[in-house]
């Protein structure tokens, strides 16, 4: 773990945002799980070629995310199989449709494991009444049924999904709603996730503490990624939090 501002004074937040995908779990795992199963099953019961189903569903996220910008639809699985079907000829096919998506996500969360020491640092925050939320892209459907499959429904205060705010970080929307139902200034609220861009620079704007996740990275990358805090490891996270390092937060 690496402070990069070493002179900077931490002190206690009043609240803690989390984003989810990539922060919480790691996402690219059961994403290529769900994404094999998925495309099994369309050459399976559309009768294509797997190279064919293949690029169809690549041709439709492209052209979902370009036709919706940076919302949370931008990111519907059904919108991707609806128009990837279509793509391959067979017009719309309402039943498979439905049939691949509730396959894609049920492969995905069967997949999903929480980073070690999540849930000991989310208790550890809910005992010493620090405040927590969730700022995560996606439809509110599948992001609640993810925090409900890691059993952290009961972790935190709030949950702001984009479908919610009406547009994905790093818009100043998610975050301008996450801070309206936590009540607390923005100065005294910290936000961890794994995007420079979406998370880091998008709290920011709102002059928030800022700590980055990153896979296992290089001192200069980890440097480099100049959020205040970065880190690849929940119980370090945990230590650094709860070790004197952090004034008005010890070990309970």
């Amino acid at each position: 773990m690496v402070v990069t501002h070493p002179k900077k004074v931490f002190r206690a937040p009043a609240a803690i945002i989390f984003d989810t995908d990539n922060t919480l779990y790691a996402y690219d795992a059961p994403h290529a799980k769900a994404t094999a199963a998925t495309e099994a099953k369309a050459v399976r019961l559309l009768g294509a070629d797997p190279e064919s189903v293949r690029r169809a569903f690549a041709q439709a996220r492209e052209e979902v995310k370009q036709q919706l910008g940076a919302t949370a639809s931008s990111h519907s699985r059904l919108l991707y199989f609806q128009r990837g079907i279509e793509i391959l000829g067979r017009k719309t096919q309402l039943l498979i449709t439905l049939d691949l998506e509730q396959t894609y996500w049920r492969t995905f969360l069967s997949h999903c494991e929480l980073f070690p020491g999540v849930r000991d640092l989310l208790v550890n925050l809910r005992n010493r009444d620090i405040a927590t939320a969730i700022i995560t892209d996606l439809t509110s459907q599948i992001q609640f049924r993810k925090i409900i499959y890691f059993g952290l429904d009961d972790c935190f205060d709030y949950v702001v999904t984009s479908e919610e705010a009406g547009a994905d970080k790093p818009d100043p929307a998610p975050f301008r709603l996450a801070i309206a139902k936590l009540d607390v200034p923005p100065e005294n609220i910290w936000m961890v996730g794994d995007s420079r861009r979406c998370d880091v620079d998008g709290a920011r704007e709102f002059g928030m503490t800022t700590l980055l996740r990153v896979d296992r990275a290089t001192v200069e990358e980890r440097a480099a990624a100049d959020a205040d805090v970065v880190f690849d490891d929940f119980q370090a996270l945990d230590r650094f939090f709860f070790s004197g390092q952090v004034e008005g937060l010890n070990a309970a």
